[in-house]
């Protein structure tokens, strides 16, 4: 029984309803462009021009569903109302499953004037019948028995039953709407694919932005956590070797607030400036800093690396960087050999350095996240290119890089 009852009491069949008759309401304004085409048939019978006016109408109303905005609207208003579990709708092609809105607005026109004037009607003597307002009289016809309202209890009866099938207009309106909510103005089999697209594609966004503040701001934290350790240690001993690490600290922290901004504006679906690009041109710049941070490095360069170009000179940058990195997080002193050879069909790269039970000072400090080696082998197997990475001897550790390339003339 109280299954029954609770319908009746919820608040949401009602909005429900009020829906129902918004969508009669905005169909008025189509009404008189509908009974245009009868003027032109004066002499036909009524039905005939009932019928056309008709067709014309829903003709309107089903033209008026095809707009994308109408769509989204429906949508808006059908979650707001009738509580329907739809998610705002994709972006997809312009032919795709659009017969779905013009249907929706249909059915939900044709039962907004149902309810409206059922309810309305019932409503209305349930008001009515009480007092004898407008003269008002009815019979009630149930299972044989029939009540007739001539005042008195009756009409209050009467009355009450009235109200009750108003109620029950409004529980049936909003649960079929309820019902078709899903299936006319849910996602198609077109718009979830562009929904598990749209997904993909964030998810691939923001995987890049990962591998970005990792190669770069990882890096240029790491040298900077060494220049500093290095002008402290030199401060007094060294002033001018302290304040070259104090410079080549703050062009380190210049160039990691550039890769921050633009990360964030990405991350804020502002409008984002151009990303930082930095190549294998920018090779020496980033040598330097290490150098001014203490390393010691032993460079090997054959071929000619700007001529390198686009996605692979920028990822080669990235890859290098991050080998230099880890050589600085978890070596153990002495020469940091780097390699970078360019040949007409393949460029290598090279990084290697000290390995073994010791530890440089300070490394320690340095957590590490398990993402970097990872994140290298991803870079390389896209670019369809080779790594190695692991001892090279005992005191050793070695990152080899082969990536096909095509030098411009």
């Amino acid at each position: 029984m109280i299954k029954v009852i609770r319908p009746l009491l919820r608040g949401s069949t009602y909005s429900g309803m009020l829906l129902a008759y918004c969508g009669a309401l905005a169909s008025l304004p189509l009404l008189p462009l509908a009974l245009l085409p009868t003027l032109a048939l004066p002499s036909a019978p009524y039905g005939v021009q009932a019928a056309l006016g008709l067709v014309v109408w829903a003709a309107l109303i089903g033209l008026v569903g095809l707009a994308r905005t109408t769509r989204r609207a429906l949508i808006a208003f059908a979650r707001q109302l009738l509580r329907a579990p739809l998610p705002a709708p994709a972006t997809v092609p312009f032919g795709a499953d659009r017969w779905r809105t013009p249907l929706w607005l249909l059915l939900h026109v044709a039962l907004g004037w149902t309810g409206a004037l059922t309810g309305g009607v019932l409503a209305l003597m349930g008001i009515a019948l009480p007092g004898g307002w407008l003269d008002a009289e009815a019979e009630l016809s149930l299972f044989g028995l029939s009540l007739r309202s001539d005042g008195g209890w009756q009409s209050w009866v009467l009355a009450l039953c009235c109200l009750l099938l108003a109620a029950v207009v409004c529980v049936v309106v909003t649960s079929v709407l309820r019902w078709l909510a899903p299936r006319l103005l849910g996602p198609s089999s077109a718009e979830r694919l562009a929904l598990m697209a749209e997904r993909e594609q964030r998810l691939a966004e923001r995987n890049r932005l990962a591998h970005e503040l990792h190669d770069s701001i990882g890096h240029t934290l790491t040298a900077t956590t060494i220049q500093a350790a290095v002008a402290g240690e030199v401060l007094s001993a060294d002033p001018v070797a302290a304040r070259a690490a104090l410079r080549s600290i703050e062009e380190s922290a210049r160039a990691a607030l550039e890769d921050l901004d633009y990360v964030l504006g990405v991350l804020r679906e502002e409008k984002a400036e151009t990303a930082p690009t930095r190549t294998l041109a920018d090779l020496p710049e980033l040598l330097d800093r290490l150098r001014h941070a203490g390393a010691d490095l032993d460079v090997e360069l054959s071929g000619e690396p700007s001529q390198v170009q686009g996605t692979l000179s920028r990822a080669a940058y990235r890859i290098l960087q991050e080998g230099l990195t880890n050589a600085l997080r978890h070596g153990t002193g002495g020469p940091i050999g780097v390699r970078v050879a360019v040949a007409p069909d393949v460029l290598e790269l090279g990084v290697v350095n000290g390995a073994g039970a010791g530890m440089r000072t300070g490394a320690g400090v340095f957590r590490t996240s398990g993402h970097g080696l990872p994140g290298l082998a991803e870079r390389v197997r896209l670019l369809h290119g080779e790594i190695e990475v692991g001892p090279d001897g005992p005191r050793h550790w070695r990152l080899a890089v082969r990536l096909p390339v095509r030098v411009s003339a």
